[in-house]
């Protein structure tokens, strides 16, 4: 048998469990006339489908597709980056603007590191950050953004279009409750002629019904690049209860 001292050591190299994910709940019906027509009309088929959108802080906006969501066959909610410049190089670091929001940085690097999971590229003075750094500077317009793949045919588009609305502040430009940066920033990306039409219905019927006096911000536009965010964003307010979510990541009706 190994000595105690030489398990403990060995053990500090092996990941910790993944906690379970969040419990679902049923997403409330859509209430736009786009969104109940096509959640009515859904139909089942082969293959998955993708829809994409920026809301602020991606670990807030993926928590609630998965709180809500992922009962859907063949889901899944991802945590990245998208909508910049496809010439720049892949930000598969961070994307934050560091004066407003060091809060996160600090909440990262307190909370408990899984196998070798680092907590920042910025934090790890070893790390390649030139991704990160063309960031800050604003070179690349990336957004933090979640990905929701699901089944072809098991969710109207429309639906998720609402929920995307109502579970966040679309009127603020380039910022978020106390999240600033064009990172930040509210957007669409549509994936098909089919989806940009929807988004496009589900806004304007949106803006009529519930923010009449306050202008939609939101960009809508195709979807470009894809960046998957690194392993420790990926379900973080699951595997970080207490974790920063911003305050503007809740239903609005």
């Amino acid at each position: 048998m190994l000595p105690s001292h030489l398990r403990q050591f060995l053990s500090s190299f092996s990941a910790a469990p993944k906690m379970a994910g969040p419990k679902t709940k049923p997403p409330p019906p859509p209430t736009v006339p786009t969104a109940i027509k096509s959640s009515q009309d859904v139909k089942p088929g082969e293959g998955v489908e993708y829809a994409t959108f920026a809301a602020g802080c991606f670990w807030g906006v993926e928590h609630l597709f998965n709180k809500h969501y992922s009962h859907l066959p063949q889901f899944s909610a991802i945590s990245g980056y998208t909508g910049g410049d496809p010439s720049s190089k892949s930000p598969s670091r961070y994307l934050v603007d560091p004066g407003s929001s060091i809060h996160r940085f600090r909440d990262l690097d307190r909370r408990p590191r899984r196998g070798n999971a680092k907590a920042s590229c910025c934090l790890d003075a070893g790390a390649d950050c030139v991704a990160y750094r063309q960031v800050c500077s604003g070179t690349t317009g990336h957004a933090e953004a979640v990905r929701v793949d699901y089944q072809k045919g098991s969710v109207g588009y429309g639906e998720l279009v609402e929920f995307f609305y109502r579970t966040h502040d679309p009127t603020t430009k380039d910022s978020q409750g106390p999240d600033r940066g064009t990172q930040y920033r509210s957007a669409i990306f549509y994936h098909s002629p089919e989806q940009k039409e929807i988004a496009e219905k589900v806004t304007a019927e949106v803006q009529e019904k519930y923010l009449k006096n306050r202008k939609i911000v939101t960009e809508i536009t195709e979807a470009g690049p894809w960046y998957d965010a690194e392993d420790y964003h990926q379900e973080y307010l699951t595997n970080n209860p207490g974790g920063y979510e911003c305050p503007t990541h809740i239903f609005y009706w």
